[in-house]
């Protein structure tokens, strides 16, 4: 058995099963005993305990998703760091991996791909907004839970985008069929390394198979750097050309070509959503015609038809040639009057354009009956009712148009983007909240200690400009006034709770929390971790967490004296029982004569019985008292030599 199951971490979380094996931590399935709730826990493999790099990969995992709160993305309830256990506490995911469904669906059509992909992008839009880049997306990192739901896991090689840079030596060999080709040759990598991924992911779940594949990953990733993937549509002729358009852009091989923002990727699967039949232009994979058969056709056309050696044809014969030929022509004339006629009578007629303007998606489409093909744009006004046109070009009435041409609609939802508005920290914190709140946003402060004046506004995130969606949180950091005295945290593992605490007072800090593990063999009230770690600097006010053992599981010795019979001078075999369980270490061969005391030195945790056995004979049964130690003498048997064995005698009488 793992020898984490059944255990309980901090007195708080009981493992009860081993759920997940990864590169470098396990994960189990949990539970929290204090919030009662369900949980995941990933604890870091016990080899790699010693390892900088990928000590730095855990923590930074834990750091990524701690500042993310999406639904969309796995939470992250509580973080440990000691010497001797790392883990994360997350959220408990009951589903399956994206992969796992993929392999079994094996084609998803189109309107599955695109719910599963929009809630990938609105998890990674959140993210590249909160300056994360996961850079490892692929099915195997995305839960599906049983109501569609998905889950974004696994940001232990995420980056902060402003130093996101990976070569193919840092474990992404494993993701190799979803990495960008920037990602493949160690280049700076952004959120357009994601969605490359995503559209990896697309093609996957649209055709039933990878883009590139190969038998080695580093051909693979030759592959991702060289190799121009076959179109969908040429191997699910289902999916609609317009999605396989979205799919081809965010592969695109060069970072510029591609979707430059999870919101842009949004924009356009949200079109083809509203309008399956819509169509981007976006050429990437037109073909053109080779130089040498264009060769070819330009010498065909220019044929030499004068042949030397051709017979010589008779008068009559051509005579005939040319009534036919002219006849021929004269078809061929008369045809073409005849279609340009029917040509210009099937023209479109030219119309005015229909006022859309206040209808809903579906009266706009009745009203319409396929005369007019919609493009459609998410836009948010709250003087309109949601899923309204609020807008249209060209105008209603504002001029003739042939039937079959394109109208631009922009429809009102909640759903779409709108700029952080420009706000002067001047006016202070409740007039920058009334300001975010008009441009239909979220105000959420946040007070920080810096060297500005208390009470005043010093940075809003997302900065000025950014594009975000209506309704998303806007951070005002406000300052709290001069920044605090800090100190250096000492080193007080292996100390009582009590030193630890006098020790960390002299040093500065007086805000110190006791947290007890039950399970701990240590002695009672000591230190086992401490939470920041030794040598770490902070305000003298921070928290300090000490992780200590409640002594309920400490070993004690409890010593035994057995007297043995000094009259015995023949060997006996001793065997000595805990609660009726041999202890290995105490069962052996003595002879009594000289060893008159054989001396038990016993570790316990809980009050036990001692059973003592010579030669399989009860000798001597004690009671052991955990607590205070005493030793009672509960029977005391007397020990039966054994008897030497007869000897048998072949007496034969003088007559035999």
């Amino acid at each position: 058995m793992d020898k984490y199951t059944g255990k309980k971490l901090d007195g708080r979380y009981e493992i009860r099963e081993l759920i997940g094996v990864g590169g470098m931590a396990n994960v189990y399935h949990c539970y929290d005993t204090i919030d009662d709730r369900e949980v995941a826990i990933k604890i870091l493999k016990d080899e790699f305990l010693n390892n900088e790099d990928f000590i730095r990969r855990f923590k930074n995992e834990s750091k990524a998703i701690a500042v993310l709160n999406h639904p969309n993305i796995v939470r992250v309830y509580d973080v440990s760091f000691g010497d001797m256990i790392q883990y994360i506490v997350m959220e408990y995911i009951d589903g399956i991996t994206l992969k796992e469904y993929i392999e079994m669906r094996k084609v998803l059509d189109w309107k599955e791909t695109v719910h599963l992909t929009t809630q990938i992008l609105k998890a990674l839009q959140h993210a590249h907004e909160n300056g994360i880049v996961h850079r490892d997306i692929k099915p195997q990192n995305i839960m599906l839970l049983q109501d569609g739901t998905i889950k974004v896991t696994d940001f232990g090689i995420a980056r902060f985008s402003s130093t996101a840079s990976r070569t193919m030596t840092e474990e992404a060999i494993g993701s190799v069929h979803y990495i960008a080709p920037e990602q493949a040759r160690g280049d700076k990598t952004d959120g357009k390394t994601d969605i490359y991924s995503v559209g990896v992911m697309m093609y996957e779940m649209l055709t039933g198979c990878l883009p590139f594949d190969a038998d080695s990953a580093v051909s693979v990733a030759l592959m991702q750097l060289q190799t121009t993937a076959k179109r969908p549509r040429q191997i699910n002729p289902d999916i609609p050309a317009g999605l396989e358009e979205i799919t081809i852009k965010a592969m695109q091989k060069k970072p510029e070509l591609r979707y430059h923002s999870a919101v842009e990727m949004l924009s356009d699967i949200e079109r083809f959503r509203l309008n399956p039949s819509i169509r981007f232009e976006y050429k990437y994979f037109e073909e053109k015609p080779k130089y040498a058969d264009a060769v070819k056709k330009h010498k065909d056309t220019n044929a030499n038809i004068e042949d030397d050696d051709a017979p010589v044809k008779s008068p009559a014969l051509s005579a005939i040639k040319g009534i036919i030929l002219a006849a021929i022509i004269a078809l061929v004339v008369f045809g073409a009057i005849a279609l340009y006629k029917g040509y210009i009578s099937a023209q479109p007629k030219e119309v005015d354009v229909p006022d859309f303007v206040g209808l809903s998606i579906n009266e706009a489409t009745e009203k319409n009956k396929g005369a007019f093909i919609f493009e459609y744009e998410s836009r948010y006004s709250d003087e309109f009712k949601p899923d309204t046109i609020i807008y249209q070009t060209p105008e209603g009435g504002s001029k003739k148009v042939k039937e079959g041409s394109t109208i631009h609609l922009v429809v009102n939802s909640a759903d779409s983007d709108i700029a952080v508005p420009y706000i002067n920290t001047a006016i202070g914190s409740e007039g920058i909240v009334n300001k975010i709140k008009a441009a239909s946003l979220v105000p959420v402060l946040l007070y920080v200690q810096s060297e500005e004046t208390a009470m005043k506004v010093d940075s809003v995130f997302p900065p000025v400009g950014t594009q975000v969606k209506i309704g998303s949180n806007v951070y005002v950091f406000v300052s709290k006034g001069v920044t605090k005295e800090t100190a250096e945290i000492p080193d007080i593992k292996g100390l009582s709770a009590t030193n630890a605490q006098n020790k960390l007072k002299e040093a500065g800090f007086e805000n110190v929390t006791v947290n007890y593990d039950d399970n701990s063999t240590a002695a009672k009230d000591e230190v086992l971790r401490q939470n920041p770690l030794q040598g770490s600097v902070v305000a003298t006010d921070y928290q300090i967490t000490l992780t200590c053992s409640r002594g309920e599981n400490e070993e004690k010795t409890a010593n035994i004296y057995v007297d043995l019979p000094k009259d015995v001078e023949d060997e006996v075999a001793v065997t000595v029982l805990i609660d009726g369980v041999v202890n290995e270490e105490y069962t052996k061969s003595v002879i009594p004569m000289y060893n008159s005391t054989y001396t038990l030195k016993l570790k316990i945790k809980d009050n036990c019985t001692v059973l003592v056995l010579l030669d399989d004979q009860r000798y001597r049964e004690y009671s052991v008292n955990y607590d205070d130690g005493f030793i009672t003498t509960v029977n005391a048997y007397n020990y039966q030599k054994k008897q030497p064995a007869t000897q048998s005698i072949d007496v034969t009488t003088a007559n035999e």
